[in-house]
């Protein structure tokens, strides 16, 4: 199920936002606190979506979400998202 109002139900809802708009190998540790995060699927998505350039979103650094917005530069990321997530279904970036 898609939790539209997902922010208050994230992992990192507490902590302080700088931890999460860092360079090099802090990203590291940013990604860690989403690790188990309920919704890290839609967190990821609004960053695809909306192309946030800056921090940690959903488990990925934007040089990561950047490789992804190439391969698919007019994907709808909720769908993709949400169909690999409730389905099983694996990602395919390339399509």
């Amino acid at each position: 199920m898609w939790v539209e109002d997902w922010t208050p139900r994230a992992a990192c809802r507490e902590a302080q936002p700088d931890l999460l708009f860092v360079r090099g190998a802090e990203q590291n540790k940013a990604k860690q606190l989403c690790n188990g995060c309920p919704v890290r699927t839609e967190c990821l998505a609004e960053a695809l979506d909306n192309q946030i350039e800056w921090g940690v979103w959903g488990g990925m650094t934007e040089r990561e979400r950047r490789a992804l917005l190439r391969r698919r530069p007019n994907a709808s990321w909720r769908v993709v998202l949400e169909a690999a997530r409730d389905g099983g279904v694996k990602v395919d970036a390339t399509a």
